[in-house]
């Protein structure tokens, strides 16, 4: 069954996140098993937040940050352009190609190649960018 998008630029954004937020913990279950185990939640999250390792996925955090910000703000509605800022983003940020050529993109390039489940929700992310209302 095929769900149609919202057309509502709340829902829009909520969505986006929602599926960045499953990429982003595709890429931190990634890095973290090739980094080992990282003890408790507490010394995992002083992991993400400090570790030279995982300082590349902090873009990716910043951005569900600032989606964050933009829902939580009471005082100004989230309107198709704040949907399309997000979206415009989040296709620079993971555009796969040599222009990009930073270390976020190799890494990035990295655990898209090597899992399956970083690879899947590049890939639903991709489609939900694509698909515009």
């Amino acid at each position: 069954m095929t769900t149609v998008p919202s057309t509502e630029p709340r829902a829009q954004l909520k969505a986006l996140s929602s599926t960045l937020r499953k990429l982003h913990k595709a890429l931190v279950d990634f890095e973290t098993a090739r980094f080992g185990d990282p003890g408790s939640a507490f010394e995992h999250l002083q992991l993400l937040t400090s570790h030279p390792q995982f300082a590349w996925l902090r873009q990716i955090s910043e951005i569900l940050v600032d989606i964050d910000e933009r829902l939580d703000n009471k005082e100004e509605p989230v309107d198709a352009a704040a949907v399309e800022a997000v979206r415009k983003t989040l296709d620079s940020q993971l555009a796969l190609g040599p222009e990009n050529s930073s270390e976020f993109h190799q890494k990035y390039l990295d655990a898209l190649q090597a899992s399956p489940q970083v690879a899947m929700a590049h890939g639903d992310l991709r489609h939900q960018l694509a698909a515009r209302s």
